[in-house]
């Protein structure tokens, strides 16, 4: 399986997804005018400002919650894996792709917030829907909803119960013959059938606040590294560079050269494109899509440009990581933040691991729950996919390294494919929205939308 797996994989983003992630990211990056950097400051002032309504869910609250989803173990093992499989040059073409991810990422939240539908007192969206009304096919909206739901519910929370696995190989002696990963399994099977069937709420509260606090003490930990080796980061960024503009090596082995491996993780890690954070982005109340849009570009920054280089940092400044090490994933960043700290670090990643990999499956649950809504509202039908998404979880703490990360690369690919297509093809309506932004910032005004201002007229929020 792993064999079959990795041939897919590498046949998907060697010839198909690098030049679509890369072509949409450049497109989108030229025809608006650099507006994920050049317009940087209006992104901030967007992000920070206040919800309309007292039961509305503001930009910043719909922003947290799709950077909740973004920061896992992505974060983490995908940059760790990355740089183990690809050398330490896949790190730039990680921070390379969020720059121009971020104007992907903008055009799909402001594209989602045009599109978003009313649900009670609330809103809304997401591809599947601005792809049924802007494109004018259920069936496609149906295929990207099903791309999804195949990612998040299954794809992603395998891999997210494989990376919880991992972090008890440090404890457990002979791990790979242990019945750890089939224990671990059954208890992560039974708390994710629980969650998914009813009973999140608290849960859901709780891990809102953890989230952040381990993600703040990962970055401490990050920055007391490089702290500690600062007389190092010279030689650490060169060798980033160097392995980065290696053509030999990129063209002589493409499918697992540091472009690849980097362009692979850096779209795990911050989603960029692949169409998961508008359904959080529709949820936002906004006097202008582009509002939404612009602060959406923030949460590609800090999901990449500050979390995974932490990661970065880390394996790269304390001298574990070698080329021909054995080691990979969590268990090097837990060898190297030991070499600094001493077990107990060990320990810390240990626990931030299982929060963020256990928060994103409940998460991943939620954005595929949502699309399954999309195609019906069968409770039985419902009721198959909690089920299959729990034994999922089972399923994925059973797996290898290469077959955990080899599905979650394929499903997160054929989702990347639909969106990009779609939100190309739907990308003068994200453009003619900013460009009506602009002018009225120009006026000095505070900017509102109404669909008419640019020529629409099939949006149900924006009359």
């Amino acid at each position: 399986m792993a064999e079959i797996l990795g041939r897919i994989d590498d046949i998907l983003y060697t010839w198909c997804l690098i030049y679509l992630l890369a072509g949409a990211g450049i497109f989108f990056t030229v025809k608006t005018r650099f507006a994920q950097i050049r317009l940087f400051k209006e992104s901030m002032r967007c992000m920070l400002e206040k919800k309309q309504s007292e039961g509305g869910v503001s930009s910043f609250q719909a922003l947290m919650i799709a950077t909740a989803s973004r920061v896992g173990t992505g974060n983490m093992a995908g940059v760790a894996t990355a740089i183990v499989l690809g050398g330490p040059g896949a790190a730039f073409w990680m921070w390379l792709m969020a720059v121009l991810g971020a104007s992907s990422a903008f055009v799909e939240s402001t594209l989602a917030q045009i599109y978003k539908r009313r649900d009670g007192n609330s809103f809304k969206g997401g591809p599947a829907y601005y792809i049924e009304t802007a494109l004018h096919s259920r069936p496609l909206g149906i295929v990207f909803a099903i791309s999804l739901i195949a990612t998040f519910a299954f794809g992603f929370n395998g891999l997210q119960a494989y990376n919880i696995v991992s972090a008890f190989e440090y404890y457990v002696p002979d791990f790979e013959h242990s019945y750890v990963p089939m224990i671990v399994g059954i208890i992560l099977f039974v708390v994710a059938l629980i969650l998914f069937f009813g009973g999140t709420d608290k849960i859901s509260r709780v891990s809102s606040v953890m989230v952040p606090i381990m993600a703040v003490l990962y970055i401490v930990l990050g920055l007391l590294i490089i702290i500690l080796n600062v007389t190092e980061i010279p030689a650490m960024l060169l060798s980033v560079f160097r392995s980065a503009f290696d053509f030999k090596a990129i063209f002589g082995g493409f499918t697992g050269s540091c472009m690849v491996y980097g362009i692979k993780r850096g779209l795990f890690s911050n989603e960029a494109g692949m169409g998961s954070a508008p359904n959080a982005s529709a949820s936002a109340e906004v006097s202008h899509p582009v509002k939404q849009g612009l602060a959406q570009t923030i949460s590609v920054y800090i999901d990449t440009l500050l979390i995974c280089s932490t990661t970065v940092f880390i394996l790269l400044l304390t001298g574990v990581y070698k080329e021909d090490s054995a080691l990979s994933g969590i268990p090097l960043i837990q060898q190297s933040v030991a070499q600094q700290f001493g077990p107990l670090a060990i320990h810390i990643i240990s626990l931030a691991v299982c929060m963020f990999a256990f928060t994103s499956i409940i998460g991943n649950y939620y954005y595929a729950e949502s699309n399954i809504r999309f195609i019906t509202k069968s409770p039985a039908v419902m009721a198959v996919f909690r089920i299959a998404a729990a034994a999922m979880v089972f399923v994925g703490a059973q797996s290898s390294l290469e077959v955990a990360w080899s599905l979650a690369d394929i499903t997160m690919g054929l989702e990347a494919v639909v969106n990009i297509i779609a939100i190309v093809l739907l990308s003068r309506i994200a453009f003619a929205a900013l460009s009506d932004y602009e002018k009225q910032l120009e006026k000095g005004a505070d900017p509102v939308f109404r669909e008419g201002n640019i020529g629409l007229s099939d949006t149900e929020v924006w009359k």
